[in-house]
């Protein structure tokens, strides 16, 4: 099968998305990530358009990548005016990437409501700009931007602007569904069409606004683009971009296509994280191939038939891709959940301590814990149930303390007093809410035991009332979400005191750290 191009575009286009700031180190540091795998193409921004990405096209040449091909994107010349002098070609120029990547109108309604001019100007804007861009050495790809848009209104006029890019010399012709609203099927029968039309190759770029941009590129592909552009976990403006660790799957598992570098699908998931961590944001649990629960199991006869034979429930191996299979335990768990769950600690031939695991479940389930989201909590509930556990430190005492300033801002402050190893340490910490100071005093006592306590941290807090109809009496269970360089875990804690639920789920997180680490001999 042909190779496809991975085009990636997260540094430009997906930091368009709400809530989305990369730093100059972060675009450097996800440019090598993406080397690393085999990525074809890495837009790294438009270098006119602020600072930050004049001063990263000057860095990156300094990165030594062996695969990736680095390319600045911009506009076409400016109507009515000379390519030479252009400030925006020559600063796509400036940028010395091998690739520029120039975006045009395709649609006739843009040309005269959004540009203010001519059809044939905007023609010969493209033409130019390309042909000057390629005349000082690089490889030029063009954006056809509201591509399909623009063929449903003047189809006659938006193959014209393909074919002007091509003559013109742009190596790719990219068709992009810019406000993401087409079909499938439609996608499929316009790339035909341009395909017929066309003598250079045809990439495809698709937003996500119907939830079809993965569809849409996989449409494409099938009928003869070669070049995928979209970004990483499909984060961008509106709705988002296609999500390429999809596409890239697909393609490679589904269709047999050439992409990446070899056994780069391996390291999909952690590539996946990795963007998520770059960009501040909390990973989609749901999230198709890298998602958590993408290969999640949760009780009757689900698990069991898991347990038997994965292929009952999953479509690919979770491996594949760099994931795992998780079974979730609940008060629906049976004996082949528990037994899946455990199998690390070899009891599975136990079936008396079987049963009192899963009893201990469904009693603490039936107190308001739940363990979908805390595995963590319950391989500690393992140990305890099984003799296997030992305790890393012991809480003597704690207390938190919340006043208002002077100007009404709350201040938090939080004392813990903990024995470690017959040692009494006892620790003070500020935060900005009770958890996060009692984080740092536990943290504060426990890390010159414990070292590597430094590389955890906290990523996600969630609080939930579980019996509403006592009111303020009325339990509450917190889940803590945590993370190291390798791994991600959940902890959950129980009380009708908020503070004592959030330290049970922080103590039972900073435990299961310790005791992760020691069994991986670090």
């Amino acid at each position: 099968m042909s190779r496809v191009a991975i085009y990636d575009t997260t540094l430009r286009d997906g930091s368009q998305g709400e809530g989305i700031n990369f730093s100059l180190q972060d675009k450097l540091l996800l440019t090598q990530k993406l080397d690393e795998i085999g990525v074809d193409y890495v837009e790294g921004g438009y270098p006119l358009s602020n600072p930050k990405d004049f001063e990263y096209f000057q860095a990156v040449r300094d990165l030594p990548l062996k695969h990736t091909k680095v390319c600045a994107f911009g506009m076409t010349r400016r109507k009515n005016s000379p390519p030479e002098t252009d400030t925006c070609l020559k600063a796509l120029l400036d940028a010395h990437t091998p690739v520029v990547t120039i975006v045009g109108k395709t649609w006739d309604f843009h040309v005269s409501n959004v540009l203010g001019t001519t059809l044939d100007e905007n023609l010969r804007m493209i033409g130019d700009s390309v042909a000057y861009c390629k005349s000082q050495g690089r490889e030029v790809f063009y954006d056809a931007e509201h591509f399909f848009d623009g063929y449903r209104a003047n189809p006659e006029y938006a193959l014209r602007t393909l074919k002007t890019a091509a003559l013109a010399g742009a190596s790719v012709v990219i068709l992009c569904d810019t406000n993401g609203g087409t079909m499938p099927e439609r996608i499929a029968e316009v790339v035909q069409i341009a395909r017929g039309e066309l003598s250079c190759a045809i990439g495809i770029h698709c937003h996500n606004d119907c939830e079809l941009a993965v569809a849409n590129s996989l449409a494409a592909v099938r009928v003869g683009a070669t070049q995928v552009q979209g970004t990483m976990n499909g984060i961008g403006e509106r709705c988002g971009n296609v999500d390429l660790v999809s596409v890239i799957a697909n393609l490679a598992l589904k269709y047999g296509y050439e992409v990446l570098a070899s056994d780069s699908l391996l390291r999909l998931t952690e590539t996946s994280r990795y963007v998520y961590e770059l960009a501040n944001m909390n990973f989609r649990s749901g999230q198709p191939f890298v998602g958590q629960s993408a290969f999640a199991h949760k009780g009757g006869m689900h698990t069991h038939a898991v347990a038997k034979d994965p292929t009952t429930y999953e479509h690919i191996r979770p491996e594949a891709v760099g994931n795992e299979r998780r079974i979730l335990v609940s008060e629906l768990s049976g004996h082949s959940t528990i037994l899946t769950k455990t199998t690390k600690y070899q009891v599975s031939h136990d079936k008396a301590l079987m049963t009192k695991i899963l009893t201990a479940v469904q009693d603490m389930e039936h107190a308001g814990y739940e363990f979908e989201a805390a595995e963590a909590s319950f391989d500690l509930l393992v140990k305890k149930v099984a003799g296997l556990y030992k305790p890393w430190f012991e809480r003597v005492a704690y207390r938190v303390n919340i006043e208002a300033g002077a100007d009404g801002t709350p201040l938090t402050e939080a004392t813990v007093k903990v024995n470690v190893a017959g040692k009494t340490e006892h620790t003070v910490s500020e935060g900005d809410g009770p958890v996060n100071a009692l984080d740092g005093a536990l943290r504060k006592a426990l890390v010159q035991f414990f070292p590597r306590l430094e590389e955890m941290q906290l990523v996600d807090y969630k609080v939930r009332v579980v019996n509403a109809r006592e009111g303020t009496a009325a339990r509450v269970r917190v889940v803590i979400e945590s993370r190291d360089g390798g791994s991600v875990w959940g902890t959950v804690g129980v009380s009708e005191n908020v503070i004592e639920a959030s330290w049970l789920a922080l103590v039972d997180s900073i435990e299961y750290k310790l005791f992760k680490d020691e069994e991986q001999g670090k």
